[in-house]
């Protein structure tokens, strides 16, 4: 059974810095991608950032340039460094895995709050 587990989250101020893990039950080479997605108060779940086995990434427009999604393969964890974080980055973050388009694996959730 896989399982994701994400850790980092927390309270930050505008500005600061984050780093989100998601550590996975099984060797995240098994997955065709990985991503982040984050789900504020009576919003829908949106895309952060992703990453293809193959190592290419995705950013959503609104995090392009302040965050960047990386994976440890020894380590089965994939990482979201959040720098310059602002008010409008509060919401839960979910660690997605994914072995296609039907089969997809979801985390528990981290909340991430941006004091301004």
């Amino acid at each position: 059974q896989v399982q994701l587990v994400e850790s980092g989250g927390g309270l930050v101020q505008t500005g600061g810095s984050l780093r989100l893990s998601c550590a996975a039950s099984v060797s995240i080479s098994s997955f065709n991608s990985m991503g982040w997605y984050r789900q504020a108060p009576g919003k829908q779940r949106d895309l952060v950032a992703s990453i293809t086995r193959g190592g290419s990434t995705n950013y959503a427009n609104s995090v392009k340039g302040r965050f960047t999604i990386s994976i440890d393969n020894a380590k089965n964890t994939v990482y979201l460094q959040m720098n310059s974080v602002k008010p409008e980055d509060t919401a839960v973050y979910y660690c997605n895995a994914a072995r296609n388009i039907h089969l997809q694996y979801w985390g528990q959730g981290t909340q991430v709050t941006v004091s301004s």
